[in-house]
């Protein structure tokens, strides 16, 4: 395991975030006392700015960009597997709408809003679409990427983008920003005995409970890297299954053959799509592109320390 404390040269890379996972972390860690000039919580905003300007200056970036969830559950992946993050809808919403709206708290849905249009404001690259989740943004990031990147994150489906090769990295933020950790392949080799490229195999076959992912019956995580060390993936491990001269446990078997058609889906469902369009032009701006709209918000949500704090982090020129 490699702490970001413990990182010895200071290097500049790409720098993707995960923006859902920053903004409803910081509204569940910073008291809804918090709030700005006319009484409206603002820790979330707070919050935000906060965290990007501290991982900013432990990460110092080339290129920042902001993936945002336009389409959180994409319909095509519910058409494949129904319960995929079933948990998360707000049933009575969902069915006025007659679309899945996620469940979002009253006091964070104006900050989100804050918050896009404060990188827009700035100019800093936010990017999502239809059909794509934020994941998805970050998997189309990456793979065009012409540089070495870190992406910030607190979930763990992001670590099947991990790769010493390619010198892409996740900076998990589970343990709060003062405890960042660097997962590269050998943390995944340590914490779940398989690297990056064999993670969403893993995951389909182990399920993942908060997206809604049942896995394959009887098989946990320890069972699962073991299989798929032994069988590369899961194609090579349904053929095992299929054939009677390879040896596995029978309820393993037996298990792997029922669970064809929802591991079929699994694959398409947990890996991340890479088809997002991007924009041509993904460069930090040096100067702030719309320094009145900025003000303007600034002056609303009672943020002037922490935007100029952020600003600063990424040398951004603020003209007013």
């Amino acid at each position: 395991m490699v702490k970001a404390a413990d990182r010895a040269e200071v290097s500049t890379r790409n720098l993707y975030f995960d923006t859902a996972t920053l903004y409803y972390r910081a509204f569940f860690a910073v008291p809804e006392s918090i709030t700005a000039p006319d009484g409206t919580p603002s820790g979330a905003v707070r919050g935000f700015l906060d965290m990007v300007s501290a991982i900013a200056k432990q990460f110092p970036p080339d290129q920042v960009v902001f993936a945002w969830d336009d389409d959180w559950r994409p319909q095509w992946r519910v058409d494949l597997i129904p319960s995929y993050k079933l948990h998360r809808v707000d049933e009575e919403v969902s069915d006025q709408l007659d679309a899945a709206f996620e469940v979002i708290p009253d006091a964070l849905s104006p900050q989100i809003g804050a918050i896009s249009m404060i990188l827009d404001a700035i100019g800093l690259p936010r990017i999502g679409q239809i059909g794509h989740e934020a994941d998805d943004v970050l998997g189309a990031l990456v793979e065009k990427a012409k540089a070495p990147c870190d992406v910030v994150t607190g979930d763990r489906d992001l670590f099947q983008l991990v790769s010493d090769k390619t010198d892409v990295r996740v900076v998990s933020i589970t343990k709060g920003v003062k405890k960042l950790e660097i997962v590269n392949d050998a943390y995944l080799v340590e914490r779940y005995g398989v690297n990056g490229a064999q993670y969403a195999d893993f995951s389909m076959l182990r399920g993942d409970p908060s997206d809604g992912l049942p896995g394959v019956k009887g098989i946990g995580e320890k069972t699962a890297a073991k299989l798929i060390l032994e069988h590369q993936d899961v194609t090579g491990l349904i053929s095992a299954a299929k054939s009677p001269e390879v040896t596995l446990a029978p309820a393993v078997r037996r298990n792997l053959l029922e669970s064809q058609a929802y591991m079929k889906a699994a694959g398409k469902v947990v890996r991340v799509k890479t088809t997002a369009k991007l924009p041509k032009n993904l460069s930090c701006p040096k100067q702030v592109r719309d320094s009145e709209s900025l003000l303007e918000l600034t002056d609303a949500w009672g943020i002037e320390r922490q935007v100029k704090r952020f600003l600063k982090t990424l040398n951004i020129e603020w003209v007013v």
